[in-house]
């Protein structure tokens, strides 16, 4: 310390005390400069020795592998002596999570992508330090992390996480003079979320994020949200979701009589119908009103008719299973299965009706053919020719009206009842919840 106050005292001299001399201002110059980077030298190399000091101080005799305030150092004491109702302070950490990025969220396996970062802060008094030199807090390398107790949290919904090492360990850790400890890491996971997909695509989910302790009971720690529990980032954006709301939850569990902090995250998650609408809906839609050209067309046309209503029903049916590709096979019906069998069934309908009236035309043609036969073979009179000839044309216009009213009347239905669906599908999927329990 001495050595020190005589170094900053002649570098303080250097640099305020010497004058030019004869009016030299280089000499001037010169000298303070030096002054002035022998003073900050000597003060960053106190500095870091400063540091050096604090962090062999605070870490002899320092033992990561045991709590902070584990039964206030003496419960070895108290276990060698049997007593059995000593008192444990369960060491409080406060929990933070900010949100970088939700990278995908898929319905085939039921889970999301999160990257984010974990910040916990806890005090331990086996830590605390005198600052020097205005040191607000020590910044430990990820080297000497390990040597630091910290809480065992663990992720409870976690298929598969990864903490990033690119460049060095993603990880912070600083120590403040009372002790404090801030610990922070980037991680990236993919979490569980159990998915209800009655109304897929107009559908909701609630997807959780639950957090707890693996090993040390309530009794050594207890893990609370931050006042600010979430932070999310500003360019924070999902392809086909958005981000509605987040609750934070405390949610302590109890495991063969033994309690554990726990604490849940509730991610809102609203899905944008955008890319169903342009995607599946808009294409389905105009598939079906295709299959209505058919009932435009003549009786007669029967290439054109049947090369229609097949390439109508061969789409529909590609567009369905490709619709369904990325959904898990769930055993219950869903909105996006309603939509997709009712349109396949109305482009089947408009088939069936080409085919029913097709069959009256042919009716009609071998009764054509049948009287024009029986009238060269029986070579009647004229008269008798003539009745059967007025009797077949009756029976022509008979037939051929039949076919035509039919298509008629089915160019105003199918467009009614399609209609009337569209209205009740729409209605009943926008305003209805389904219950939890389904």
């Amino acid at each position: 310390m001495v050595r020190l106050i005589a170094c900053i005292g002649l570098g303080a001299f250097l640099s305020a005390v010497v004058r030019p001399t004869y009016g030299d201002i280089t000499v001037f110059s010169n000298a303070r400069s030096v002054g002035i980077y022998f003073l900050c030298m000597v003060t960053m190399g106190y500095a870091e020795n400063a540091r050096e000091k604090i962090l062999t101080e605070i870490f002899n005799g320092y033992d990561g592998k045991i709590p902070p305030n584990y039964d206030n150092g003496n419960f070895f004491v108290q276990s060698m002596l049997h007593i059995r109702n000593y008192t444990n302070t369960p060491v409080k950490s406060s929990v933070q999570i900010y949100i970088i990025g939700i990278d995908s969220i898929n319905e085939a396996t039921m889970d999301f992508s999160m990257s984010f970062f974990v910040r916990q802060r806890w005090v331990d008094n086996r830590l605390n330090y005198t600052p020097t030199l205005n040191m607000s807090r020590l910044e430990l390398d990820t080297k000497r992390m390990s040597n630091v107790w910290v809480p065992d949290l663990y992720f409870v919904n976690e298929k598969k996480a990864d903490v990033h090492h690119v460049t060095v360990p993603n990880k912070l850790m600083h120590i403040y003079p009372d002790g404090l400890v801030v610990y922070s890491m980037r991680v990236t996971a993919v979490f569980s979320c159990t998915m209800d997909l009655q109304k897929y695509p107009l559908d909701d989910q609630k997807c959780y994020v639950v957090l707890e302790s693996y090993g040390y009971s309530t009794e050594t720690l207890v893990m609370r949200w931050h006042p600010n529990p979430v932070e999310k980032a500003d360019n924070l954006q999902l392809p086909q979701f958005e981000l509605q709301n987040i609750t934070d939850y405390i949610c302590d569990v109890t495991y063969a009589g033994v309690t554990y902090t726990c604490l849940k995250l509730e991610l809102f998650l609203h899905r944008n119908l955008g890319y169903y609408i342009i995607q599946v809906y808009i294409p389905s839609f105009l598939i079906v009103i295709l299959s209505w050209v058919s009932f435009w067309l003549n009786v007669d046309s029967t290439p054109a008719r049947i090369s229609l209503g097949l390439l109508t029903v061969l789409t529909m049916t590609t567009q369905s299973q490709g619709a369904k590709a990325s959904l898990p096979r769930v055993s219950y019906i869903k909105a996006i299965d309603i939509w997709m069998s009712t349109c396949l069934l109305f482009v089947f309908a408009a088939l069936i009706e080409f085919a029913y009236v097709n069959v009256l035309a042919r009716v009609d043609q071998r009764k054509v053919n049948s009287v024009t036969s029986k009238l060269n073979e029986a070579k009647e009179d004229e008269e008798e020719k003539t009745q059967n000839q007025q009797s077949w044309c009756f029976t022509k216009l008979e037939d051929k009206e039949r076919a035509r009213m039919l298509d008629k009347i089915s160019r105003a239905i199918f467009p009614a009842v399609f209609l009337v669906f569209n209205i009740i599908y729409w209605l009943v999927y926008v305003f209805w919840e389904p219950s939890p329990a389904a």
